[in-house]
């Protein structure tokens, strides 16, 4: 038998209104009686009209993710990891997960998101590779569109987001290199416009000061986050006239590139000339050798992401608004660890 708003209204002796207001998450119900009428709807098994319910409350119960222009896109592992991490958390939430990819195109991007928030197709969005200066952020806020991030822009925008202690994280990898007796250690970066790149760069600096190393413009290569521009910035770093003996690439799908050029010269990783990587995405483990990398736990973020996202979306609440998350130093063949 189909289980009713009215039974479960008659069950915690409410009204069948604070019901149907708490299933849709109106604010003008208290946060217990909402956990109490949600607590009690699962365990009755009440199945909702959704089609009912998202013409009701005006909303699609879906929230959005689009892959940066720019980036690799779907065969990057970082992002397959996250979408991963999405995907098993949205639904907990009774949430539509919509994805899409902007390319290789910056107008691109830009429409996507503009087509999405005018047509009103999710409620909210989840963003990452944010940009120093992000277009997204003041977009998304001066259209009231809740939106989460991994990391924080320089916007001046205040929103929840998940921050990574870059500057611990390198400091152990550099301090690491300098123990296992790498002194001309290089720097593989991705587009000087992101978060990301500016920390991990900073990091790379502060962690050569720490162990009394100069700092080498020379040894400084930008590239696009991908194993190609690995690939190319480690064949022109060995030609220079003193070549690095160490390898520090802004993310793994850069060390990716890097560990196939250095196989390609034939030369002995992790003796030679050291690589190491940044996210720790599965594939890390099963290099050959295997890679060293800054690991942090995409999927575990993207889930955290989501439930913030939801908690916003249901009740306004930005939980757990700023966790930071220190990356864990694993320690493979391809820095010479045993």
């Amino acid at each position: 038998m189909k289980i009713t708003i009215r039974q479960i209204a008659e069950k915690l002796n409410i009204s069948i209104a604070a019901v149907s207001r708490a299933l849709d998450g109106y604010p003008d119900i208290s946060i217990e009686t909402r956990q109490r009428v949600l607590e009690t709807a699962r365990e009755m098994g009440y199945v909702p009209n959704r089609a009912a319910r998202q013409l009701r409350r005006q909303k699609t119960d879906s929230i959005g993710f689009i892959l940066p222009s720019g980036s690799p896109g779907f065969s990057e592992a970082f992002f397959t990891e996250f979408l991963i991490g999405m995907g098993d958390e949205a639904p907990r939430h009774h949430l539509d997960l919509l994805v899409s990819t902007a390319g290789s195109s910056p107008e691109r991007e830009k429409d996507l998101y503009r087509d999405w928030v005018r047509s009103q197709k999710v409620d909210g969005f989840v963003l990452n590779r944010i940009r120093l200066n992000d277009w997204r952020v003041g977009y998304l806020a001066e259209n009231k569109i809740p939106f989460v991030a991994l990391e924080h822009s320089l916007d001046g925008v205040e929103y929840p987001h998940i921050e990574v202690d870059t500057i611990a994280g390198m400091a152990a990898l550099m301090k690491h290199l300098f123990q296992q007796g790498f002194r001309q250690i290089a720097f593989i970066g991705g587009p000087e416009d992101l978060k990301m790149q500016v920390e991990r760069l900073s990091g790379y600096r502060q962690g050569l000061a720490d162990c009394g190393l100069s700092f080498d413009p020379e040894l400084v290569f930008d590239g696009d986050l991908s194993a190609e521009a690995g690939y190319q910035a480690t064949r022109r770093l060995r030609w220079l006239p003193n070549p690095p003996d160490a390898l520090v690439c802004v993310n793994d799908e850069t060390a990716f590139g890097a560990l196939h050029a250095l196989h390609d010269l034939g030369l002995e990783i992790g003796r030679e000339v050291a690589v190491a990587g940044f996210d720790g995405v599965a594939a890390s483990a099963h290099t050959s050798p295997a890679l060293t990398t800054l690991d942090i736990p995409i999927p575990e973020i993207a889930q955290t992401l989501v439930r913030m996202l939801s908690a916003n979306l249901v009740a306004g609440i930005p939980a757990e608004k700023h966790p930071l998350i220190t990356p864990r130093l694993l320690m493979r063949a391809s820095t010479g660890a045993r």
